[in-house]
């Protein structure tokens, strides 16, 4: 089904209804809301198992997470009831609208515009590599009143405002049964009841946001990676070259001792960095670790463990391919490995100061 869903690149909504029929979508929403209120390591568990099996398809719990967290973080209670409850009643999806084509790693220099429109505000502007961007019942929207990163506000925007349009759908490498689009905005109309949290917060919110989805970054890679190492272990097990199987072979058993080392000590710093977001001491060097290291390790792994595979692991018919492909964008999105190496160098001299 990965596969199929990998070829075809169309949305999975049938295995996602599959999904949240278990109780698996949305689940830090708090109980007070009708939501699970379980913590980032369940969360982590969940996205670890789903993108063991495709990335691409767990990709849109992530992005439900990250759309809805600013609302968890600095939305009023009366917001939460109000925007967060449908998600608890019924299969909807969210968008985390921040990207732009000029603003990626450099998120305070978006140009998407807010301006006052009585009590309201009116926005403007181009959002770029969105997930769940065609999908998406809520959108949550970064936009400068002032054309500033201190001018940045958050705003909640659903489904079918009038000015709100999705651009094109993204072709990718990976991740391919993810929606990826544009989300265009012209002159949509925002009420101030619809603003999350206040004027110039949002840049603040953002980096909150990001501060608690990367450990849930880092459980899928770990997915990816775990997955990529079973395989290996069971494709070098079975192949025999030179009379016995490739898994005895020192080479390769210095390849899967390697590739195990580096799951289990990503595993580690995964759910460090998770069960200090469920204790309320969300730590950017400890999420910012956990994110560059899965991310480099499901890299790796895969990369490895088509080299254990051979001419079959360039192939379509074996799923180490598609593995190594879908590990690619961790690296990449919410914000790249090597910004995550200056955020914890950063913080690591601090600690020192």
């Amino acid at each position: 089904m990965a596969a199929q869903y990998d070829q075809s690149r169309e949305f999975a909504r049938p295995v996602l209804e599959r999904v949240h029929a278990a109780g698996l979508f949305d689940l830090q929403i708090p109980e007070t809301v009708g939501g699970p209120g379980l913590t980032a390591v369940e969360e982590c568990i969940v996205q670890e198992e789903l993108a063991a099996g495709c990335a691409g398809i767990a990709l849109a719990l992530i992005a439900n997470t990250l759309a809805l967290t600013p609302i968890l973080l600095a939305g009023t209670p009366e917001q939460q009831e109000r925007l967060l409850r449908p998600f608890t009643e019924a299969l909807r999806f969210a968008a985390f609208g921040l990207t732009e084509a000029e603003a990626g790693s450099d998120a305070g220099a978006l140009r998407t515009r807010a301006r006052r429109d009585g009590d309201g505000y009116v926005l403007d502007g181009r959002k770029r590599f969105i997930t769940n961007g065609g999908v998406a019942d809520l959108y949550t929207i970064f936009a400068t009143l002032d054309g500033t990163s201190q001018g940045i506000t958050c705003f909640a925007v659903p489904k079918g405002a009038p000015g709100l349009s999705v651009g094109r759908e993204e072709r990718k490498l990976g991740i391919r049964a993810s929606n990826t689009t544009e989300v265009l905005l012209d002159g949509v109309h925002v009420e101030a009841q619809d603003r999350i949290g206040g004027e110039g917060e949002g840049y603040r919110i953002a980096l909150r946001t990001l501060l608690r989805s990367r450990a849930t970054i880092g459980a899928a890679a770990l997915g990816i990676a775990r997955e990529a190492l079973s395989c290996a272990i069971r494709y070098a097990q079975g192949r025999e070259q030179f009379g016995r199987p490739i898994a005895q072979l020192g080479a390769i058993e210095q390849m899967l001792g390697e590739m195990g080392m580096r799951v289990e000590a990503a595993r580690l710093l995964v759910y460090q960095a998770a069960q200090r977001i469920a204790e309320g001491e969300a730590s950017p060097l400890y999420s910012s670790m956990a994110k560059a290291y899965a991310a480099d390790t499901a890299m790796y792994v895969a990369g490895e463990a088509v080299q254990i595979f051979g001419g079959y692991g360039f192939m379509e018919d074996y799923p180490v391919e598609k593995l190594f492909r879908d590990a690619k964008i961790y690296q990449i999105f919410e914000g790249t490995n090597q910004v995550q190496r200056m955020v914890i160098a950063r913080a690591l001299v601090k600690e020192h100061a």
